[in-house]
């Protein structure tokens, strides 16, 4: 029997090994293709890939499909003389010329690159600049790189290659590089995939997202992202399960409509997607057959947490991890035995070591709070997260490091605080930091978007008792501001960062006198500085 033929906890602990892991895949520890494991290897006839989007000009392929089209593109490839190891640029949102780049361009040995399409013009140009791609498949012309424009007399071109490629690739060759969310002015230095790396994020794949061969599997987030990419596409793919991808601006009446009419049995997506739907009302008309839900991205707020358990009738589950450590906490979603706690974020991934350290450098006992860390070659690594782990091996997190305000001796955490203030029917979203004050040394300040805004009749003490009354008479925003929109990464997160980098400007402004004193703040969205893509989005090598 095989790992996918498992469910439970129990199993998943005592089944699990690197070895009983190869043997989901065709290949082996020396030759081995992500494409291959992910579209050639499977039944031609059925449904590998549906794209849905806003617009309901909803797509569908079968892997026979994308086999064929990748392979042609490979074929194309190798006679435009791209050699192996060269880059190719992906500027398209899910699509079959998406598709078929991805895995051409794997298949015939090249480097991957896709790129998120909602990136401005300087951000793309730094990465253009920074992988330095051979060819760039996108819908107009790249600057800084030698376009083909996907439309369609190209795919008619396309249509006159060979659809069968045979692929070379060891396992230890490159097959992509992925960007984390950053800006242009501190761009991450890509990371770099290999072909083995499709081995390790079947980890997640089956207890993270809890895939297995025959789910109907929905990912909204961007391909671009590790999210998107690793577990809405990759993982998935080589188990064998159909995937709907989302192409454009998310639309959650829409996505709740693409629930139903798809059969969706499994769904991952960040916390934000999850609190969209619930905020845009709609999800009772609907009926729904999903009965595995994942998250990520950053915590879901309990009111959330209790809209996805009762619109599906099942709890959501945790995955969790960074940009460097890959997926290490999950809740094993379709594991009967192992019940989800409230907060929680799972237990460790079979065959990782987590802990919580305090700030003295020693693992922390149950209950007691400290950093995440993870077991990697020896020693821990960290993760710049701060959690707690309870009596029975369930992990809660308490925001990043960065998160935690300490006002007046008391400490507090931006989460919590956040959490219980979306419990306020009139509060669609926040985001909480710590602001510097000459009594207290920082104070709580919180960013609100609600229809009501700061003309509704005494809301900002409103909202200060409520948070009074659920946490405590000390641990409320001492300043609200009212804002339309919250900053975001492109991976969706909200980007406290952003906020914190504001208020430190404004605060600058204050200091140099009354010049600045009455300098508004920005009120407009944009991408701060660099932050954490989605948990669990890089993967390394088995």
């Amino acid at each position: 029997m095989r790992l996918t033929d498992f469910t439970s906890y129990a199993d998943a602990q005592a089944r699990f090994s690197r070895a009983a892991l190869w043997e989901l895949v065709e290949g082996g520890r020396e030759r081995l293709n992500i494409a291959h494991e992910c579209v050639d290897r499977h039944p031609p006839e059925r449904i590998a890939v549906r794209i849905a989007s806003s617009d309901r000009r909803d797509e569908a392929y079968t892997f026979g499909e994308v086999a064929a089209w990748s392979s042609r593109f490979a074929h194309f490839l190798e006679r435009e003389g791209v050699r192996a190891g060269e880059r190719v640029a992906i500027f398209l949102e899910p699509s079959l010329p998406f598709y078929l780049a991805l895995f051409g361009a794997m298949k015939a040995g090249a480097v991957a690159v896709p790129m998120f399409t909602l990136l401005g013009r300087d951000a793309v140009a730094a990465r253009i600049d920074d992988c330095r791609p051979v060819l760039a498949l996108a819908r107009a012309p790249l600057e800084g790189a030698r376009t083909i424009v996907a439309d369609d007399a190209f795919l008619d071109s396309l249509a006159r290659e060979p659809d069968g490629f045979e692929t070379r690739t060891e396992s230890r060759d490159m097959a992509m590089y992925q960007y984390t969310s950053g800006t242009t002015r501190a761009l991450p230095e890509a990371v770099r995939h290999r072909h083995r790396a499709i081995v390790t994020v079947l980890i997640a794949a089956l207890y993270a997202t809890g895939v297995r061969p025959g789910d109907r599997f929905c990912c909204p987030s961007s391909p671009a992202w590790g999210h998107g990419l690793w577990h809405g596409t990759l993982g998935p793919l080589a188990l064998g399960a159909e995937i709907t991808a989302w192409s454009g601006r998310f639309d959650p009446e829409r996505m709740l409509e693409v629930l139903e009419s798809h059969r969706i049995t499994n769904v991952s997506a960040a916390a934000t997607h999850y609190r969209m739907m619930k905020n845009c009302g709609a999800a009772g008309a609907h009926r729904y057959e999903v009965e595995k839900l994942s998250f990520t991205g950053e915590p879901i707020d309990s009111d959330t947490a209790e809209f996805v358990e009762r619109t599906f009738g099942r709890p959501v589950r945790s995955m969790y991890g960074t940009t460097e450590v890959g997926v290490i906490l999950g809740g094993y979603p379709g594991a009967a035995d192992l019940p989800m706690r409230p907060g929680s974020l799972g237990k460790p991934m079979p065959g990782v070591e987590v802990a919580i350290r305090d700030a003295g450098g020693a693992v922390s006992t149950a209950g007691a709070s400290g950093e995440i860390v993870v077991r990697r070659d020896g020693g821990w690594f960290p993760t710049r997260d701060l959690g707690r782990a309870d009596e029975d091996g369930y992990f809660y997190h308490a925001g990043r490091a960065d998160d935690v305000i300490i006002s007046a001796g008391w400490t507090m955490s931006a989460v919590e605080i956040e959490d219980a203030l979306l419990r306020h029917p009139d509060v669609s979203e926040i985001a909480v930091i710590g602001v510097p004050d000459a009594l207290r040394g920082q104070v709580v300040k919180a960013f609100v978007v609600s229809g009501r805004g700061p003309g509704g009749g005494g809301f900002e003490a409103e909202l200060q008792a409520f948070a009074r009354e659920r946490l405590g008479q000390h641990e409320y925003p001492r300043r609200v501001e009212f804002v339309p929109e919250l900053p975001k990464t492109p991976a969706g997160k909200v980007n406290r960062k952003v906020l914190r980098e504001r208020e430190a400007v404004r605060a600058a402004g204050a200091d140099r006198g009354p010049a600045g004193a009455g300098a508004p703040a920005s009120r407009s969205g944009g991408r701060g500085g660099r932050c954490v893509e989605s948990p669990g989005a890089e993967v390394g090598g088995a």
